[in-house]
């Protein structure tokens, strides 16, 4: 699986993805050059994914966040891609999630404000198809949010 030396970088990586490469391969205890190369070979291997920016959504208006559990017509043929094809489209879904069970499929929607959110949900959620049942969460607080482990 992973070394102990890509572990090293990961680790520091999650903990701090600016850290600029020379403080990473020194928080690694390796050379720059053998920190860029195991980088690159961590991306390659499909380890590494990339860096993104987490943006704090709120502070830039959009208050509300609403998660959207989907019960599709599994009658109809090729209902989970038609709906996600559509729900793709739809520019404040987040993320999109596929489950096994009673629900099929979740969305997690970003709203300026409820009168926002209630535009989005008639306008573009009721009219994705092959919808048979909705449910809708109305999210309070985050209380962890986090993509670190102990590696």
């Amino acid at each position: 699986m992973l070394d102990d030396v890509s572990r090293r970088i990961l680790r520091h990586l999650q903990n701090d993805p600016d850290l600029p490469m020379i403080e990473l391969a020194q928080k690694a205890n390796i050379t720059p050059a053998v920190c860029v190369r195991r980088l690159e070979k961590l991306k390659t291997d499909g380890v590494l994914q990339g860096q993104r920016a987490v943006i704090n959504w709120a502070a830039l208006g959009y208050s509300v966040e609403v998660s959207l559990r989907f019960t599709l017509d599994k009658t109809q043929r090729g209902a989970f891609d038609d709906f996600i094809e559509q729900a793709r489209k739809v520019p404040e879904v987040l993320e999109i999630h596929t489950f096994l069970g009673r629900v099929d499929v979740r969305l997690t929607v970003l709203a300026r404000d409820m009168a926002h959110y209630q535009e989005i949900y008639r306008t573009r959620i009721l009219t994705l198809p092959h919808i048979n049942d909705i449910e809708a969460l109305m999210q309070i607080a985050t209380i962890k949010s986090s993509e670190v482990l102990p590696l």
